[in-house]
């Protein structure tokens, strides 16, 4: 299945889908040395390797140095897809050169689940999984 959306961040990434069905705050909600979630229902999850599908952002602007600092420590996602993007997780992309997309064509709530392979290609705009 091949799911369109509009690309934020260029780039191609590839890896095991991780769910998160709450918005994230990357200052204090995941950890910059670990890439460990720490609260919400995806608490004790980690994002490193993964392609992170939540809603949207939320909390301070700090969260896109947070960001920056998951890359640092070799702890960043993938590739990340989000309903809506909003700022400081678009911010936080574009300095850590994580591809992303959102406003894909289906919800991705309705059809990634964890532990799915998928491949984010934002350079053209869509999602990619094998069914």
């Amino acid at each position: 299945m091949k799911v369109s959306g509009r690309t934020i961040v260029k780039g191609v990434g590839v890896g095991e889908v991780l769910v998160c069905a709450e918005p994230i705050s990357f200052l204090g909600g995941v950890d910059a040395k670990t890439g460990i979630i720490a609260d919400g229902p995806a608490k004790g999850k980690c994002v490193k390797g993964k392609v992170l599908v939540f809603p949207r952002g939320k909390g301070s602007t700090v969260g896109s140095y947070v960001m920056f600092q998951l890359k640092k420590n070799n702890a960043m996602p993938v590739a990340i897809v989000n309903l809506e993007s909003e700022i400081i997780v678009a911010v936080g992309a574009i300095i850590s050169e994580i591809p992303m997309i959102d406003k894909l064509e289906k919800d991705p709530f309705t059809f990634l689940k964890d532990g799915m392979r998928a491949t984010v290609d934002a350079t053209n705009g869509f999602i990619e999984v094998k069914e």
